[in-house]
């Protein structure tokens, strides 16, 4: 049989999901020898064997993908035999040009929710359990290739069972960059208004969820920022978070515990359902109930004052599912900022702005490394409508067709309208769009905003040629 060499190179959202590990148990399979690795385009290839092997190997990498990848290109080319004798997952190299897609912060997975709800399992009730199906992306990463040296996990360096894991070709965590335990991984803690330490680790959990209980307001730190935490159904906490935050009307976001829960207080169609358990789990506006049914009347009038709708979302970090786990009632989340302005993402910000609203503070050791609000969907005649485009969403692009390309050689920024800004880099082909910044009247709404623009030029290694703004306000 013909020995031959294919060389494969992807571009797409295919770093943090797993790609590498796909690879190479696709190769391995087939009895290939060659390599797979990360570069600031995407992901490259070489594989070595029989040639029928080999176009196997191509179109199984094309059907069988990881479900959370997208491939926009795949080119190939057959070579000579280069005499590889074994297949392996190669350091990450860096290139002039970068045009990898960085992924979503995503959802967790049902097989670590199972993991972390199992007494057997050393990840037993752990806040920041991950794999590489589910966990932080965009809000650690720093820059590309997506390796672990270039996240905020850097400086948590992995016990002797995380790096077994990490290293095991069959294990789910092989190549998770984010991936940790109890042992070697970030750890919750519970401050007061001062930041003084009340409360650590599990007992930090309990303690919070009884200071909800009690009406108490907790700035609690998430995925990409913090978020300010009350009973849904304390009409004097509500109120006291609206008056504090300086929001006359503007509804709040709930956070449900399950979806049997948010069907006491909301129609949910076939479609909505689909989208509040999506990997992007967003913030879904669904049409409340009657007054007169059962959960519609605990949740607290002062949470959508005269509106229809209601914001609601499931748990979606490990985090969030212990904490309404313990509750077991729908709690008010909502972005942990004064009206208009970003959100806070790390601890001393969160002390000094937060000042004065919350009661307390449930924070972590894992540092964020940008923004990354809530997104917002609205679903109209079964489609799916991004209302704010955040959390799950950003940055992946919206690829142009060959009718929409403008100035095709040029690298444009447009810097968006006053209001509800969002910023977006053209790449070639391909628009990257930020996470939502929000209104551009305060100080630090503009800082947020000069913020991720120099932040999206380093994330893409690239100088804007054609700078545009919208005429609109």
């Amino acid at each position: 049989m013909k020995t031959a060499r294919i060389h494969i190179a992807i571009g797409g959202a295919v770093q943090g999901v797993g790609f590498r590990p796909f690879v190479y148990r696709t190769a391995t399979n087939l009895g290939l020898t060659g390599f797979v690795l990360n570069n600031s385009l995407g992901v490259f290839i070489e594989a070595e064997g029989e040639e029928s092997l080999l176009k196997i190997f191509l179109k199984n990498i094309e059907e069988e993908k990881p479900p959370l990848s997208v491939i926009t290109s795949l080119e190939h080319s057959f070579l000579d035999p280069a005499g590889y004798d074994k297949f392996e997952i190669k350091e990450s190299e860096m290139n002039d040009e970068v045009a990898a897609f960085i992924l979503p912060d995503i959802a967790v997975c049902d097989d670590c929710l199972k993991e972390m709800l199992d007494p057997n399992d050393r990840r037993y009730l752990y806040p920041f359990i991950n794999c590489t199906n589910c966990g932080p992306r965009f809000s650690i990463i720093e820059s590309l290739p997506y390796d672990r040296p270039n996240t905020s996990m850097k400086n948590f360096e992995m016990c002797d069972d995380c790096r077994k894991e990490y290293e095991d070709p069959v294990n789910r965590r092989f190549h998770a960059q984010p991936v940790a335990c109890p042992k070697c991984g970030p750890h919750l803690s519970l401050w007061d208004e001062n930041g003084n330490t009340l409360a650590e680790k599990e007992d930090a959990l309990l303690h919070t969820a009884e200071l909800i209980r009690n009406g108490k307001i907790v700035a609690l730190k998430g995925l990409g920022g913090f978020q300010l935490i009350v009973d849904a159904s304390n009409d004097d906490a509500v109120k006291r978070l609206r008056e504090r935050k300086h929001r006359e009307e503007k509804p709040f976001a709930l956070m449900f515990p399950g979806l049997n829960s948010i069907r006491e207080a909301c129609e949910v169609s076939e479609t909505e359902k689909r989208v509040l358990h999506s990997p992007a789990s967003p913030i879904v506006l669904l049409k409340r109930k009657d007054g007169n049914d059962n959960r519609a009347t605990t949740i607290s009038k002062f949470i959508a004052i005269s509106n229809p709708y209601l914001g609601a979302m499931l748990p979606y970090t490990p985090l969030h599912h212990l904490l309404l786990k313990e509750l077991n009632i729908p709690i008010v989340a909502t972005s942990a900022n004064l009206s208009e302005e970003p959100i806070c993402i790390d601890e001393p910000g969160a002390l000094e702005r937060l000042n004065g609203i919350a009661d307390y503070y449930l924070v972590n050791n894992r540092p964020i490394v940008r923004h990354v609000d809530d997104s917002i969907v609205r679903v109209i005649k079964n489609r799916e409508m991004v209302m704010r485009r955040a959390r799950g969403y950003a940055p992946l692009p919206v690829h142009l067709s060959d009718q929409q390309k403008v100035l095709n050689d040029e690298k444009i920024l447009a810097v968006g309208g006053h209001l509800k800004n969002t910023i977006s880099l053209k790449v070639n082909s391909n628009v990257f769009t930020s996470q939502h910044i929000g209104d551009l009247s305060t100080e630090e709404a503009n800082k947020t905003f000069k913020k991720v623009i120099d932040d999206f030029q380093v994330l893409y290694d690239l100088k804007p040629s054609v700078i545009i703004s919208d005429l609109h306000p």
